[in-house]
């Protein structure tokens, strides 16, 4: 198992984010660790990891705001610091877009240096409509071309609805609006095979790290078996730095 690394990745762009998807063994997903500033973002790619995925709850975490409240202007700059910062691609999470038209939204992103994104589907804590998502997604596709790779996040497990045929339903209309990927957030790993095998294209799997997860579940590698395509672990790294940060401030005390 890699952990998907495979050293300094030459250019940074979509197109090189899109190939990095197309994993040579299923045992081997590409794993995508979250930075939430730019010395994290540093210390990552010189671990290997060819490619990062910026979590919104960590980056709200650092700038003192709760998940989900964080302005659009202080994600994007955050996101602009840790693109800077790093030669490889970097895909941005932000949330349900901060009510942006998808044109503006697509500019903020490449004027922050990500060639990537992530997008809700869900607002408020409340499932949006799966058709007028994937009409948005659609017109922020366009907008786009081919200069971002679009991960279509599906919320459906994260808010109580368990039945993996609607996630399946919501996957098909996002890859049919352009979606490069999909990432049924909280969806049990046991379900991974039944999803993936209704899923076209790829799929992002949340893995548990520092959140009480820890040793706990499938291998990323038993994960990549499962159906993953790459993993991320949401605001995980940032939790599990907080608790180390926690002990040595604990004995300093």
């Amino acid at each position: 198992m890699s952990d998907g690394r495979s050293g300094p990745v030459a250019g940074c762009g979509a197109a090189v984010l899109r190939a990095l998807h197309r994993r040579p063994s299923p045992t081997d997903p590409l794993v995508l660790p979250g930075p939430w500033d730019a010395a994290g973002a540093r210390v990552l790619v010189e671990a290997g990891f060819p490619a990062l995925a910026t979590p919104s709850a960590a980056i709200a975490a650092s700038l003192g705001y709760e998940d989900g409240r964080t302005p659009a202007d202080e994600m994007f700059a955050a996101v602009a610091r840790i693109a800077r910062a790093v030669d490889v691609p970097v895909s941005a999470d932000v949330e349900g877009g901060y009510g942006l038209a998808p044109k503006e939204l697509v500019e903020r992103l490449l004027e922050a240096g990500a060639v990537g994104c992530n997008l809700e589907d869900s607002t408020h804590g409340v499932l949006k409509d799966p058709r007028r998502h994937a009409d948005w997604l659609a017109e922020v596709r366009s907008a786009a071309a081919d200069q971002l790779f679009v991960n279509a996040r599906i919320d459906t497990f994260l808010r109580g609805v368990t039945d993996p045929d609607r996630a399946i339903e919501r996957a098909a209309l996002y890859v049919a609006a352009g979606a490069d990927c999909v990432y049924p957030i909280g969806a049990p790993h046991a379900l991974l095979p039944l999803l993936r095998s209704g899923i076209q294209g790829p799929v992002n799997v949340l893995a548990p790290l520092g959140d009480g997860g820890d040793g706990e579940g499938p291998s990323l590698a038993e994960l990549g078996e499962r159906g993953a395509t790459r993993i991320t672990f949401g605001p995980g790294l940032q939790r599990r730095a907080n608790r180390a940060l926690r002990e040595i401030a604990e004995r300093l005390g």
